[in-house]
């Protein structure tokens, strides 16, 4: 475990303030999308499978996108920025945009707000997250230690998002564009120290070509993690979706629900926060490989539980095992990419290899998995979730790669035999 020291204290409260005040604006928009869709929109279950299946498309475009920009310009806060801007039009899309086409034209507003979440959120939040990992290692801190505080984030707003979003939810998308301006004051502020950046072992001196993607997608391990993501992660990923809707239903009083369901969020989220300070020490002594198994088991576990219960106290216990999912899932991945693949395509790998892939489930089962909510019901669905979860977590135990050495050594510089390059990726 890496410790704040008097060097890196004030980059360290810098970068986690921006992660902070990034998650506060996310969980203030997208924390309750799913409960908007249905109770503002009145969307049915099956458009909002398929709201959230168009938003997958779109985010799987854009990652690859981010994550080579990422990959192109280091440690440039460019991305970040626009990221940001995006941000702050939270309030005025969603009121006077996003809402009116989805109630007058409503594939048309599904795909005008698939473009501007995937900016915003969908592609942003990973290049955020991708860039705060980068900026961890360089100023020696754990990624946990800075992701910690976007939990912290998330379960700020989501404290009082259910109580705002009985009230209106405009309060809070003014909420959200409001901390996105004090979120760019912040990141104008964030300096990286352009001596760590040339010597480092984390930014390759060699920046990414397209030649690089082109390997990586030929390497069996990025394939086998890809698979992993596919059978574990969609599982995850694609309840969590619509689990809202699922869980007010154990009310009979609906905006009991929403409040109820905002209060479980914030303890989702510090439970998330806390597991990022010790899951760190988990991964590094069980190693990156035995850390996705480990969050295969759990997801598979909390979703055939949820599928079983009928009680309101029950379901309201099992809801926050998502924070622990998350952290033991984030930490888990950054790890494994760090020890498995080359530093010059670390940020495509993120976008590309897991949070496109993350994506690609939206577009290919979200929409069947929503129809299946309305055909079978919530309990059914999770039952056969939980165990295709289980079922592939079984299977990585086989495909995915135990870390046999060290990627901390000196940067590897581009072959100019296409061979060498290939074997460099796939070492």
């Amino acid at each position: 475990m890496k410790f704040i020291t008097a060097e890196n204290k004030s980059s360290y409260y810098k970068i986690s303030t921006f992660i902070f005040l990034y998650f506060f604006t996310w969980s203030a928009s997208i924390g309750l999308l799913a409960i908007w869709l249905g109770q503002r929109t009145h969307l049915s279950g099956a458009m909002i499978g398929t709201v959230f299946a168009v938003n997958g498309v779109f985010a799987v475009i854009l990652k690859p996108i981010y994550g080579y920009i990422m990959d192109k310009i280091g440690m440039s806060k460019s991305l970040l920025y626009f990221v940001v801007a995006m941000s702050a039009l939270m309030a005025p899309f969603f009121i006077y945009v996003y809402q009116p086409l989805l109630v007058s034209h409503t594939m048309i507003g599904i795909v005008v707000g698939a473009i501007y979440l995937s900016f915003a959120w969908y592609a942003g939040v990973a290049a955020s997250e991708s860039y705060a990992d980068r900026f961890s290692r360089l100023n020696g801190l754990e990624f946990g230690q800075i992701r910690m505080w976007g939990s912290l984030g998330w379960a700020t707003a989501a404290s009082f998002s259910g109580v705002l979003f009985n009230l209106s939810p405009a309060y809070n998308f003014i909420l959200g564009s409001i901390a996105s301006l004090v979120m760019l004051l912040v990141l104008l502020t964030l300096k990286v120290d352009p001596a760590s950046v040339q010597n480092n072992n984390v930014i390759a001196k060699d920046k990414i070509a397209l030649a690089d993607v082109a390997l990586l997608l030929r390497n069996r391990k990025f394939w086998a993690f890809c698979l992993y993501v596919a059978g574990v992660v969609w599982m995850m990923f694609i309840a969590e979706q619509q689990f809202s809707r699922y869980f007010v239903s154990f009310f009979k009083d609906v905006h009991q629900g929403n409040a109820i369901y905002g209060y479980l969020s914030t303890v989702q989220s510090a439970t998330e926060f806390l597991m990022m300070m010790g899951i760190p020490l988990l991964v590094n002594y069980v190693g990156a490989k035995t850390g996705l198994l480990l969050t295969g088991l759990v997801i598979g576990l909390r979703l055939i539980a949820s599928g079983l219960t009928d009680d309101p106290l029950l379901i309201s216990i099992i809801k926050p095992l998502y924070g622990l999912e998350m952290s033991l899932l984030l930490i888990s991945v950054f790890k494994y990419i760090a020890e498995h693949f080359d530093k010059r395509v670390n940020a495509t790998m993120y976008l590309l290899g897991y949070q496109a892939m993350l994506y690609v489930g939206s577009i290919a089962i979200a929409s069947p998995v929503g129809m299946l909510y309305e055909k079978i019901g919530f309990e059914h669905t999770y039952l056969i979730m939980g165990t295709t979860a289980l079922v592939f977590t079984l299977i990585s135990a086989f495909t995915l790669s135990a870390c046999t050495s060290k990627r901390n050594g000196p940067p590897i510089a581009r072959s100019s035999n296409a061979s060498d390059s290939l074997q460099t990726v796939k070492n």
